[in-house]
């Protein structure tokens, strides 16, 4: 059964992991690396887009507008480490329907949503666990 990871964040909402490009990192190679430095997960698979979200909110009186995409990802293994030093305090694998109860966020959850789309369990164990095109 296809699992989610969420991160429990320093507001102590469950979210997704995600971050800020760094120079002129291309989107795919932020979310590689966020991933890894949210979680501890080193062995990660880069599936395919699944979009991007914006939001807004306020910061020390400044009114920011962020802008996040996000990418399938898979990982055969499983064991996380949380960032604490990011306010990380857990990281927590679920099931699909599970992770789209559990997230804190709308808009994350029409991520989650979207990756459900496009999981699939492989009859092969050394393929990729979504599918390479759009569903219709």
């Amino acid at each position: 059964m296809p699992h989610i990871l969420l991160i429990r964040d320093p507001y102590r909402r469950w979210g997704l992991p995600k971050g800020h490009l760094e120079d002129q990192e291309r989107p795919r190679d932020a979310a590689m690396r966020e991933v890894r430095e949210e979680t501890g997960l080193q062995f990660l698979v880069l599936g395919p887009d699944l979009g991007e979200i914006d939001w807004t909110f306020r910061l020390r009186g400044r009114r920011i507008h962020k802008y996040c995409r996000f990418f399938l990802m898979a990982s055969p293994n499983g064991e996380t480490v949380p960032e604490r030093s990011e306010g990380i305090t857990a990281c927590r694998w679920l099931p699909v329907e599970d992770a789209a109860r559990t997230v804190g966020y709308d808009n994350a959850r029409g991520v989650i949503l979207r990756a459900a789309e496009r999981i699939r369990v492989p009859s092969d164990p050394s393929a990729v666990p979504w599918l390479s095109e759009e569903p219709r």
